[in-house]
């Protein structure tokens, strides 16, 4: 993360969390599915919010009440953000009250927060654990790679790896120095 885009934010913010108002323990966090850390695709949150963002089960709605505020903020992540979560809390009241662009509602929709458990696509690996963007897995298998000249061996680990949106059962990483797609059912998530 860049010094400069944190300390952008923090101007910005007021040095606060531009969700809930406070002053401690605050950290950037990239608004998925943007992959460039820049003041446009990030937000200054606390590290608590960030982890309810990331783990749906560390929900505490009391945590969100500020978004009553934050879903009028000028800065476009703010309002994605804010909209994800008004959605996962489903709060219809306050998402009807909330108006984004085409290109923002893309943007806000691009995580599926708006989307019922049955419909949402979820990236889980051979031992059926969630995936997440930024996992590091384990290919439990010797995998023929189709275009390049090598085989990835059983074992071999992938770091950081990016999840197809579309596509439950691919994700993408890099093995041998080379980005490659992985069917999710030849891997397993390490902690």
């Amino acid at each position: 993360m860049s010094i400069v885009t944190e300390k952008r934010l923090r101007d910005r913010s007021g040095n606060t969390c531009e969700i809930s108002g406070s002053d401690e323990n605050l950290v950037v966090y990239l608004v998925e599915p943007k992959t460039e850390a820049t003041p446009e695709n990030c937000i200054l949150i606390t590290q608590t919010l960030k982890e309810q963002i990331e783990n749906k089960e560390l929900m505490n709605p009391n945590d969100w009440r500020g978004l009553s505020d934050s879903m009028w903020n000028e800065n476009l992540p703010v309002q994605i953000v804010s909209w994800r979560m008004l959605a996962r809390l489903k709060n219809h009241d306050l998402l009807d009250m909330m108006y984004l662009d085409e290109d923002a509602l893309e943007w806000a929709k691009a995580t599926g927060e708006d989307e019922d458990e049955e419909g949402k696509i979820f990236h889980k690996d051979s031992n059926g654990n969630i995936l997440q963007d930024g996992d590091s897995v384990v290919l439990i298998k010797d995998l023929d790679v189709k275009g390049a000249t090598f085989t990835a061996k059983r074992g071999a680990a992938v770091h950081n790896i990016k999840l197809v949106w579309d596509d439950a059962n691919l994700i993408e990483g890099r093995v041998e120095n080379q980005n490659i797609y992985i069917l999710t059912q030849y891997v397993k998530k390490t902690k």
